[in-house]
């Protein structure tokens, strides 16, 4: 909204010049999020007191998280406006890209929303069914697979359907329609991956500020004309290089969260945050043709996810457990670590992904 408000006045204001450019609006997005999510957050947390919207633990799960039953919890609501708001006001409205990451993003937040409500309701940590759930992902998914398609056409050629695999420059298969189902199954597994980690406090949103961070380089360097081509990437329509100013509303919002969400949190994400968090992620990896980077900048999140998948597997196999407890971030609180010690390592772990995802562009 800024974006086409500010640069018109430029001859009365030359200082308004700089809201033309990605990295200015960029870095005002981040800040953006960052005050809505300071400023907002306490006035969030008291709203859900008011309503009772409490957390509901596990009784499965570490005796230690008890005491937090009962914690505010859909602050994802909080994470989606800091970051969406900043990312209307900055960016340019007639892209279809930023239209694409905002609508997938509230449209995977709707389907958390759902899930967090039914808990609330019914006082249990069971919400929607695994089937419905899982079934209204892969409805989205493929609802951003079929609109990249349609942006990867001949008539409008914003966008394609090639992969980049890290290490090899020269192995770039177009996966055609196949780019569908491709798109649905990135989606899905990132969803549910931050989904998974989301289970102490800080630890999703620090690993995906971390994460988010990481893109919006991503998102700048694959679509800047010059960086591209010395990096020998995919060529991309300048139209998603607006993904960045998205991306750093991800970041500034992530650390506004994070201020309420540090150990002790006086708010949990929920399902609304952590899908919401996760489709964004996904839906940019997609856009900026970085979908093969995603499992190692969200690396802490994949190390999650296999967890749960190995952890169940070797029981339904074996009737032995491979961890004490899944996902992994419980199993280190059940050896003896405490929980700022296994968030701080994690985070760590997350920085060492990304600054490894980072050098891939060149090595290839």
């Amino acid at each position: 909204m800024l974006y086409h408000i500010l640069p018109p006045l430029t001859p009365w204001f030359p200082v308004l010049n700089v809201t033309r450019y990605i990295t200015f609006r960029t870095a005002a997005a981040s800040l953006t999020a960052l005050a809505i999510g300071l400023f907002l957050g306490p006035w969030m947390i008291r709203k859900l007191q008011e309503f009772q919207i409490g957390q509901v633990i596990r009784q499965d799960g570490p005796a230690t998280h008890r005491t937090k039953a009962g914690t505010p919890t859909m602050g994802g609501l909080l994470i989606l406006t800091s970051a969406l708001v900043p990312t209307v006001l900055w960016a340019d409205l007639r892209n279809p890209f930023v239209w694409l990451v905002v609508l997938a993003t509230g449209a995977f937040g709707a389907i958390g929303f759902a899930d967090d409500y039914l808990k609330i309701v019914r006082r249990s940590h069971h919400g929607l069914l695994p089937r419905y759930k899982m079934g209204w992902q892969i409805v989205v998914g493929l609802a951003v697979g079929i609109t990249l398609v349609t942006l990867a056409s001949p008539s409008m050629q914003l966008h394609n359907t090639r992969l980049i695999f890290p290490f090899f420059k020269n192995a770039i298969p177009d996966l055609g329609y196949f780019y569908l189902a491709f798109a649905a199954f990135v989606l899905v597994g990132a969803t549910n991956a931050v989904n998974l980690t989301d289970g102490l406090d800080g630890l999703a949103i620090s690993v995906f500020a971390v994460s988010a961070a990481a893109f919006t380089a991503l998102a700048y360097v694959s679509t800047h004309v010059v960086f591209a081509e010395y990096l020998q990437l995919v060529k991309l329509n300048s139209e998603a290089a607006e993904l960045t100013i998205f991306c750093g509303a991800l970041v500034g919002a992530s650390l506004g969260f994070l201020w309420w969400n540090s150990y002790p949190a006086d708010i949990f994400m929920g399902d609304v945050g952590s899908l919401g968090l996760g489709g964004a992620l996904g839906t940019v990896a997609l856009a900026v043709k970085q979908e093969m980077l995603l499992p190692l900048v969200g690396g802490v999140f994949v190390m999650e996810a296999l967890s749960v998948i190995l952890q169940v597997a070797s029981f339904k196999l074996t009737g032995k457990r491979v961890f004490k407890m899944a996902p992994l971030h419980h199993h280190f609180e059940l050896i003896g670590w405490s929980e700022p010690k296994v968030i701080t390592r994690f985070l760590i772990t997350a920085i060492v992904f990304a600054l490894f995802a980072l050098t891939t562009l060149k090595l290839r």
